[in-house]
């Protein structure tokens, strides 16, 4: 299979877009939990721990994107494999050096071939363009 690499602003749409995503389901949280008379600070650290931990890992796990990706036309394939999602715990690291390093990690997408960043190299992912109609 041939496969279109993703460039670099449908990558940044994609995040744009996941960032809204999560500040909503941080807000959506908190309105619940605005519902009930006390509610432990403890839980509501975990809530959104939980909430920017599993989102992500969780759909390009399962669906070989975020929400994001898919207003982007864009998936997150095993680079030896490209019909295969991520694992789970692959998508988990991932995700989690994207976060600490941020934009650095995106930037590096335009300085090789496959236009992998530093997170894809670590867990041998590449994001593909998909077919719209998809």
């Amino acid at each position: 299979m041939n496969a279109t690499y993703a460039i670099l602003p449908s990558r940044i749409k994609a995040v744009v877009i996941d960032s809204i995503i999560l500040i909503a389901a941080m807000y959506g949280t908190s309105e619940v939990f605005s519902l009930f008379d006390e509610v432990s600070n403890t839980l509501r650290v975990f809530s959104f721990v939980l909430i920017f931990l599993v989102y992500d890992p969780f759909f390009t796990s399962a669906f070989g994107g975020t929400i994001g990706h898919s207003y982007s036309n864009i998936r997150v394939k095993r680079e030896k494999d490209l019909d295969r999602n991520i694992s789970f715990p692959m998508a988990v690291i991932r995700y989690v050096l994207k976060a600490f390093l941020g934009w650095i990690s995106l930037l590096t997408v335009t300085g090789n071939d496959k236009r992998k960043a530093i997170h894809d190299f670590v867990v041998n992912s590449v994001v593909i363009e998909v077919d719209k109609t998809n």
